[in-house]
């Protein structure tokens, strides 16, 4: 079960970037027209939907994970500690984001307010995931994959 979760949540995190570079480029495209359509709300929940999909797959990994570990010594080496705070934090940040962001827009009450909520968070969002994704040149037990 373990590695069938660490496949899922690895996998996943190219579905969750791809479709938040493809939201993101939506919104700053459309933001000057203002026509928010029912495409672009869907685009929208469905990646905050991939985010929270993924989210819970990495909170289920932290609990089980061989990578997390609840010592002492846990702050002194950099992949655990990694494992145990950074990484989790911000993707809560990240996630965080997304969903004020989504819900923002649902608020707004024209398509330019709509685009430039989505545009503004999913972006530092995807920043923030950027930052916390283990990439193999910065943790060594990182894969690609």
């Amino acid at each position: 079960m373990y590695n069938g979760l660490v496949h899922a949540h690895s996998g996943l995190r190219w579905v969750v970037l791809i479709l938040l570079l493809i939201t993101i480029f939506n919104a700053f495209a459309k933001k000057s027209s203002g026509n928010f359509s029912e495409g672009d709300r869907k685009m929208a929940l469905f990646t905050m939907i991939f985010t929270h999909v993924q989210f819970t797959i990495g909170l289920v990994l932290y609990f089980i994970s061989p990578l997390v570990v609840f010592s002492g010594e846990s702050m002194k080496n950099t992949v655990q500690r990694f494992y145990l705070v950074e990484h989790i934090v911000l993707m809560l940040i990240a996630v965080a984001l997304i969903t004020i962001g989504h819900s923002k827009s649902k608020k707004a009450k024209t398509g330019t307010e709509k685009f430039k909520k989505i545009s503004v968070f999913y972006l530092i969002a995807l920043i923030v995931i950027l930052v916390a994704i283990p990439w193999p040149f910065r943790i060594e037990t990182a894969a690609w994959f």
